[in-house]
């Protein structure tokens, strides 16, 4: 119980401190990417624009001031959870995104159940009949996913199993069948190196001293493989998608516009194309904090899969 508790209090020092470095990184790369949220809006609400109109919506949104006292504003409002308004649609920023992140979330744990139920099958079957062909198919496997672009993949499985099948729906979110392609898409793109690690770790494993008394006390290849071996190889495996979060919800942002998620993606996309300075913030922000959430709950899962880890690495 002390040990979770100290992990989470470091986890929730780390939030604090990597929400200020984000958040001054993201608010002066808005500054100094090439373009105008001014002239958006002008052009989305189809004025003529003037000089006189320029300035007038440049102070109205504090876009005069130096930027530092910009961000420093904007910070304070971000300490008392409010991300601003969006320039475009005049609407609150945390209301847009918490309006769409309970799809992408969905989408993501979707993806993870996928993933694992790939790369683990896979890793267990090319360790255990290592050099033999079930190995080579798991690894011809893991190197065509990782050979195939996720929205090519995307493609594919649309065009098979929804335009020549009819199995799956294509597009949006309603029932169990729109997660199936979205998730198999995101499984497959993030599965070759668990399933690589899993293999390796896996036979290292086998071949330790433990599992050859495990093996001479009489206990079934089964139970090893379950109860011995697959528990200590999972802690790499752990370890990997700690720190492979950050990649797996940028990776749901393809794969929303793919397939018409109604989650973050389209939100993000036009909010970059339309100079949504708030909004981009925003989402960066929350993806941020998700991101250090999910580590947590990695550090926190150390302990239940072996209680000796100590936090980082294993205890001797």
């Amino acid at each position: 119980m002390q040990r979770a508790l100290s992990i989470i209090g470091s986890r929730l020092l780390q939030l604090l401190i990597m929400i200020l470095v984000l958040s001054f990184i993201t608010f002066l790369l808005m500054k100094l990417t090439p373009g105008d949220p001014i002239r958006a809006l002008l052009k989305v609400d189809d004025m003529i624009a003037t000089t006189a109109d320029e300035e007038r919506l440049k102070k109205e949104y504090g876009f005069d001031q130096p930027i530092l006292v910009q961000y420093g504003q904007w910070l304070w409002k971000v300490a008392h959870l409010d991300l601003g308004e969006s320039i475009i649609s005049k609407r609150p920023v945390l209301d847009m995104i918490l309006g769409k992140l309970p799809a992408t979330i969905a989408l993501t744990v979707g993806g993870m159940i996928a993933l694992f139920l790939i790369a683990v099958p896979l890793g267990i079957l090319g360790a255990v009949y290592e050099g033999r062909w079930p190995d080579f198919l798991s690894r011809w496997i893991a190197t065509l996913g990782a050979s195939i672009p996720s929205f090519w993949l995307g493609l594919l499985l649309i065009y098979v199993f929804s335009v020549k099948l009819n199995w799956l729906p294509v597009m949006g979110k309603g029932t169990l069948a729109h997660y199936v392609m979205p998730s198999i898409t995101l499984g497959i793109a993030m599965a070759p190196m668990y399933i690589r690690l899993l293999r390796e770790r896996l036979i290292a494993t086998l071949q330790s001293s433990y599992i050859e008394a495990a093996k001479a006390r009489g206990l079934s290849s089964s139970r090893i493989i379950t109860f011995h071996a697959l528990r200590g190889s999972l802690i790499p495996l752990v370890t990997m998608f700690g720190l492979s979060i950050g990649s797996l919800l940028g990776g749901v942002t393809v794969i929303e516009i793919l397939f018409s998620w109604p989650g973050m993606g389209e939100l993000i996309v036009n909010s970059v194309m339309q100079r949504d300075y708030p909004v981009i913030q925003g989402y960066i922000i929350i993806v941020g904090v998700l991101v250090v959430f999910a580590n947590l709950l990695v550090d926190l899962l150390y302990l239940v899969i072996n209680p000796q880890i100590k936090q980082g690495k294993e205890a001797g």
